[in-house]
């Protein structure tokens, strides 16, 4: 085995002084690398790092924040096969999946070079009140800050990008907390990062043990917390948090109508692909689908097939592959989930079973409404199907849970297209396409369980920076 995987701190990888730990192919279960972890000391040493370079980036010029991007980007386009492999060994997406993730961080980080040369100031009338003629007003958008970002293993690319990106476009100095599962991928960035030409102490890619995270999260010279993954650990940080402010980006069951006169066919091939692809490891992958009646029993019969169709294994080199869960305990969880489903009179339609870490992509009727699989996020390959005659309950049924983050609706009516979006109580609502539709220029993120704020670099800008008032009173020489 290779050197422990180090971490970096203040642009420089290091090695952690905490213990390190193994991290595990999801597919084989073979050790494939160990990885370092930061100690409390190291934390503490990269928060001072962030405060202290903080003067020196409020000087710097929006060509310098461009120039930052830009050589990300360049560099990740130039390595990107390497990315993908990365992304597919550790945290067992398949290769087709994985490269296209790498496609949109490249995406990410354009979007970031753009956007570096549009955070613009804001010229007021001063002068609207008699008493204040003289004076001008400008108010400019400034870095808020220091930010802690926490990641997942899912997408362990992109979703840091989506932190990472606009961080480096308005200037906010970063600590990325990786997933534990997904360290090398970040260690990768690193990598990028560091000939970047960033300040010293700008910014830092720490693993540590998770006890350490309070430690983090409860500094005040932390400016704002951004944090990816589970409803319950999202909304205690927050409780945490302080004054700091805070995004997060958490769970969802989400759901798909589909109506009787579109292409089934169509609405299927999206559908089975969003159910179960990574198998179903995305919190906008399709958990819910309802059937309108008339078409209900004919649909189904097309979902099975072409669930029945997907493979498990072979990650790198299959295309049409679900992959296995990201560890045992996550498709034990998964394999106790659908069987109280059954007990509680739920019809297993296809699937149902598991392997070490592979569960097959599972399709269920009949789902109580108190079920997990309805009410709470399943974060793997299962779906459960409902039926509706009326529209109008569909739409109520979505919104009965906690969650809001995107929903989808098959449908021909522009009428019902304009009814779900004014209806759903949703960070987005998606027609003719499949929830786990996400373009990352278009701001994204949900209401109630699902989250806080938005992302999207141009979106995320907006909470990294604040406004700053320059007001002059002119002084005319006589």
């Amino acid at each position: 085995m290779s050197a422990p995987v180090a971490i970096w701190l203040s642009g420089r990888a290091v090695g952690g002084q905490a213990d390190s730990y193994p991290l595990f192919s999801p597919e084989t279960q073979l050790q494939i690398a160990t990885v370092s972890q930061a100690s409390r000391g190291q934390l503490a040493d990269a928060i001072a790092a962030m405060a202290g370079v903080m003067p020196v980036v409020r000087r710097l010029g929006t060509h310098v924040r461009f120039e930052w991007c830009r050589s990300v980007f360049e560099q990740l386009g130039q390595r990107a096969g390497e990315f993908a492999k990365c992304i597919a060994l550790e945290s067992g997406k398949p290769l087709k999946l994985a490269e296209a993730e790498v496609a949109r961080a490249l995406t990410t980080f354009r979007l970031a070079m753009e956007e570096s040369t549009r955070i613009a100031g804001v010229q007021l009338p001063a002068d609207a009140e008699g008493k204040f003629a003289g004076y001008r007003a400008v108010a400019e958008r400034v870095p808020a800050g220091p930010c802690l970002f926490i990641t997942p293993f899912n997408f362990p690319l992109n979703l840091v990008a989506h932190k990472v990106a606009p961080a480096l476009a308005c200037g906010c100095p970063f600590i990325v907390k990786p997933s534990e599962r997904t360290a090398m991928t970040a260690h990768l960035l690193g990598e990028l990062l560091s000939r970047a030409k960033l300040p010293p102490g700008y910014w830092h890619i720490l693993p540590c043990r998770r006890e350490d995270i309070d430690f983090l999260v409860a500094d005040d010279r932390i400016a704002l917390l951004s944090f990816t993954g589970s409803v319950s650990v999202g909304w205690k940080l927050k409780e945490k948090a302080g004054k700091k402010r805070v995004l997060l980006e958490l769970g969802n069951n989400s759901a798909v109508v589909v109506e009787p006169e579109v292409n089934l066919p169509d609405a299927v091939e999206r559908i089975v692909p969003a159910a179960f692809g990574f198998s179903g490891q995305s919190c906008i992958s399709v958990q819910r689908i309802f059937l309108h009646e008339s078409i209900a029993e004919k649909a189904t019969r097309m979902l099975v097939e072409r669930a029945q169709q997907l493979k498990l294994r072979d990650t790198l080199v299959d295309t049409d592959v679900v992959g296995p869960m990201i560890d045992q305990a996550a498709a034990t969880r998964i394999e106790q989930w659908v069987t109280d489903a059954v007990r509680r009179g739920a019809v297993l339609l296809c699937g149902g079973r598991r392997e070490g870490n592979f569960y097959y992509p599972t399709l269920l009727a009949n789902v109580a409404a108190e079920s997990p699989l309805v009410n709470q996020e399943v974060f793997g390959p299962v779906a459960e199907i409902e039926t509706y005659r009326d529209y109008d309950d569909a739409l109520d049924r979505i919104n009965r849970t906690g969650f809001g983050l995107q929903a989808g609706v098959f449908t021909d009516s522009a009428a019902k297209a304009r009814q779900a979006f004014e209806v759903l109580d949703m960070g987005a609502v998606i027609i003719n396409d499949v929830p786990t539709t996400r373009i990352d220029a278009l701001p994204y993120g949900g209401v109630k369980d699902s989250g806080l704020g938005r992302e999207g670099v141009r979106f995320a800008i907006e909470h990294f920076t604040e406004y700053k008032v320059f007001l002059e009173r002119t002084i005319r020489q006589s």
